[in-house]
Parts: structure tokens; C-alpha cells; sequence
């Protein structure tokens, strides 16, 4: 990629793994030209230094536009009130794909409305990156960790879009 552009991060040396010990599929598509695909997205600038901005798989693909959640995730996170905020990728029948946000907030007898958090995103993201939809809650999942889990929220908006298609 040219330089400030974004794409998968690869990499390759002396201390990257070969292959996957006696998973040569699993090697075909981790390894290109030597290369490690990290999964990782991100971009190099000029000087050298390399960003990181989010993962791969984490991409949402809105109307065939690159929305990374990290980007969502950071702007959301900028209100003062918010504690916690993860975006994952939603079907939508139009777009392929759309963004929606679920936040807890520091205080949660607060009160921050939708319509108040989507008015401070507002000039922080493009129109395709803003999510639809914010969802609050008092608690967002999370791993064994610590770190916030998507693969719980992810499955319980596949199981709502499925329901509703269904009905």
C-alpha cells in the first residue's frame, strides 16, 4: 500500500512463524510470499512508523465503504459522560452492513440521550461511519480478561435480524 494508506498488516523475518504445525490450509491462508498476514489493519507514514488502526475481521463494510469500529469506538468514547463503548457491524438490508454502538456510561443514573451522543459524533465521523443505532446498557460483555467482547453482541444481532426475517 502506498505510504498513509491503509491495509492488512504483513510481516516477515527471521522470527515470524514458517506454517501451522501440521495445518497446511490454515498456512496457505496465513502465509503469501512469505509473508504473515496479521489480521491487523493499519497504515505506515512516512518516517516509518507503523499505526495500528483495528483488526480485520472487525471491519464493517457499509455500502462498500471501509468502516473501522475503532474509529467509531474512539469518537464515541470522547463524551465525557461515556465509560465503556464497542461497535460491531449489524446487517442491514441496503447497505450489506451498518455500525451500531452499545455504551455504558460512568454514571449510570445519568442521563444521556441517543440523540444528545449522535449530535457530538456528528462532525467527528462520515455519515456511513456513524452507527444507526446506539444501544445503552449497564454492562457490556466481556473476555475472561477483562477486554470487551464483541462475539456475544454480534450473535444476539444475528439472532434479532434472523427473528425479524423470519416473522
Amino acid at each position: 500500500m502506498p505510504l498513509g494508506e491503509a491495509g492488512e498488516i504483513c510481516i516477515r523475518g527471521p522470527q515470524v512463524m514458517k506454517g501451522y504445525w501440521k495445518r497446511p490450509e490454515a498456512t496457505a491462508e496465513s502465509l503469501i510470499d512469505g509473508m504473515f498476514r496479521t489480521g491487523d489493519v493499519g497504515y505506515m507514514d512516512e518516517e516509518g512508523f507503523t499505526y495500528i488502526i483495528d483488526r480485520d475481521k472487525d471491519l464493517i463494510l457499509v455500502g462498500g465503504f471501509n468502516v473501522y469500529p475503532r474509529v467509531v469506538e474512539e469518537a464515541i468514547h470522547a463524551h465525557p459522560a461515556v465509560n465503556e463503548v464497542t461497535v460491531i457491524g449489524v446487517p442491514d438490508d441496503y447497505l450489506g452492513e451498518r455500525p451500531k454502538a452499545f455504551v455504558t456510561l460512568k454514571n449510570p443514573q445519568e442521563k444521556l440521550s441517543e440523540e444528545e451522543l449522535q449530535a457530538f459524533i456528528k462532525e467527528k465521523l462520515g455519515k456511513h461511519e456513524r452507527p444507526r443505532e446506539i444501544e445503552f446498557r449497564l454492562e457490556l460483555p466481556k473476555t475472561m480478561i477483562g477486554k470487551l467482547s464483541k462475539k456475544e453482541l454480534v450473535a444476539e444481532e444475528k439472532a434479532k435480524y434472523e427473528a425479524a426475517k423470519a416473522a
